[in-house]
Order: C-alpha cells, then structure tokens, then sequence
C-alpha cells in the first residue's frame, strides 16, 4: 500500500481510506470484519460523517456506533487508523437533513456526539461536510481552536468545498485546512474535462469547480474522492454496467495485464493523477476491500490513463 503525505504535511497515510458510510446496515461481525481486511490491505485510514447510518433503533449516526462496537472486537489499536469524521448538517426529528449548520455549537456537540459512538478519545481530522451559505467564518475558527485546544481534534479540513469557500474559511482559521473531499473518478471526471476543453465552447468547457484541482495542489490540499466507481452522483457503478461497455472492456483489459480487479483499475487511474489525491472506497465486503485495495500499487501508463478516459465516454479536443 502506497502512502500520500496529507495536506503538505510529513504525516504519511494510506491513499486509499476506508468510508464507513454503509457500516450502519452490518451487523457488529461484519463491520469487525470490514475493519481487519482493511488493516490486513494497508488501509490506515478511515473516513466517516456523524449522519452516516440511519438504523431504525439507533438512528442517524449508527454507522460510527457500529464502528465503534467492531473497533473494541478487532484487536485493533488507535494507532492503527487514522480515523476522520465530517459534520455540520442537522437532522430533524424524522431523521430528514433539513439544514447545513456549521455554527460553533453546532460542531462543538457535534464533535463530542462522533467521539462517544466511535469510543475513541480524539479524531485525527474534522472536517466540514457540505459549504453552509451561511457559513460564518470567525465560527468557525472559534471551534476550531476549541476542538484543538481540548484535544478532541487534531486536524481540520473540508468536503465539497469550491476553491473560493476554501478561500474564505482558510483566512479566518488559524490551521491549515488538510483536505477536500470531492466526488471524483471515471465515471464523474468533470474536474478535468474542463481544462482540456480550455477556450472552447463546447459543454466539456463549463467549468463547475472554479479550478479545484489546481487551487488544491498550488495550496497543498489533498482532495479525498468519494465514490470513485460512480457515474453521474449516486447514479450507480459503472463497473460491469451494460450502459459502459467500451470502459468495461478497457477496464477488463488492464486488469487481466496487471493481474488485478476492474475496481482496482479504476482506484489506480485516480491515483495517477498528480495531484496526489487519496481514493475512499465504500465497500464493506472483506474481498472487495482486498481488490480495491491493489490499485494502490498499479502504475499505469500515461496512455492506458488516456485509454480509459476515451473509453469512460470523454473527448479530447
């Protein structure tokens, strides 16, 4: 497992992390088991978000309580994982999310609420979960450097920031913000598409991030991708979907030569971007863990990292 140095810093983590989103849904074996695998593939790195898991009788959050629970049956140590949690969005009574909420009180429970159902003393990151347009900057800072000053946080970054929000949250914090996390991979590669479709007009032109990848690389911030085999957002896989097939023979293709799965061809072509990003894979099959987890140390070639962009349905100019 390769590792990538996070937001600037000499700290070395695995680049490819471990979401718990769907630990909510397993049972207490299962989510322990998910955990090994990880460990066993060189995973060191574990993302959540306090409304991950909805389970009928323990409700928003049960993804993390499950965690916890798995984490004691592991024989894991704290040590083991680097373990970052995301909050600031509000759920009603009924569950709904009703609102982003990134005020100082909200974060400071929020914070004390993902400690208590992971069982851990300290998150190695905090991060923003969605940008709150009525985000209040000082807020912010002022929880912060309470979160920090306490111990309960030790890093700080963001998810699904555009670079202006960054910008904006950036001057007002005394850390440096470590990270974006942001959808990304074959199947959803507008943040690319734009810079190669520069000073045209055609629709691989539109530029909706404001320039992510280049802002986060001059400013030494990692981007996260979330749901790197999704196609459009929460679309569905393209891996062995019959509406990709030239990707899939492409992808079928590579993995047979590097002796791995599509799901690791996929992770690796992320990975080859220089932006050093860091892939977060969802599954919680032990297997599927294992496969993904290979991509980590396949190299492709410059033109097998162009094959299968044409291939995903993209264009060159």
């Amino acid at each position: 497992m390769k590792t990538v140095k996070l937001g600037g810093t000499n700290l070395p983590v695995s680049n490819i992390a471990l979401g718990i989103m769907r630990m909510g849904t397993l049972s207490v074996e299962k989510s322990t088991l998910a955990l090994q695998a990880a460990h066993e593939a060189g995973i060191n790195y574990i993302d959540s978000a306090d409304i991950y898991g909805n389970d009928p009788e323990l409700g928003r959050g049960s993804s993390e309580i499950h965690f916890g629970q798995a984490f004691k049956q592991s024989g894991l140590h704290r040590e083991d994982f680097f373990i970052q949690s995301k909050a600031g969005l509000f759920a009603n009574a009924d569950n709904k999310i009703t609102r982003y909420d990134s005020s100082k009180n909200h974060l400071l429970k929020a914070v004390d609420g993902i400690l208590q159902r992971m069982g851990i003393d300290y998150l190695d990151l905090l991060a923003i979960h969605r940008p709150d347009p009525l985000m209040e900057p000082e807020q912010i800072a002022e929880a912060f450097d309470q979160l920090e000053a306490s111990g309960k946080v030790r890093r700080f970054g963001v998810s699904n920031f555009n670079p202006q929000q960054i910008a904006l949250l950036q001057q007002a914090v005394n850390q440096h913000l470590l990270v974006d996390q942001v959808q990304f991979g074959l199947g959803h590669t507008g943040m690319i598409d734009y810079g190669l479709h520069t000073n045209m007009t055609d629709d691989g032109s539109v530029n909706h991030d404001g320039g992510l990848i280049e802002y986060t690389r001059l400013r030494r911030i990692t981007i996260q991708t979330w749901s790197p085999f999704q196609y459009g957002t929460f679309a569905g896989t393209f891996i062995n979907s019959p509406k990709f097939p030239e990707l899939n023979d492409k992808l079928g293709e590579l993995a047979a030569k590097y002796h791995v799965s599509k799901n690791a061809i996929a992770v690796a072509w992320i990975l080859k971007h220089p932006a050093h990003m860091q892939v977060l894979i969802g599954t919680m099959n032990p297997e599927h863990i294992k496969d993904s987890a290979a991509g980590s140390d396949i190299t492709l070639t410059n033109q097998e990292w162009y094959d299968l962009y044409l291939a995903a349905g993209n264009t060159l100019p």
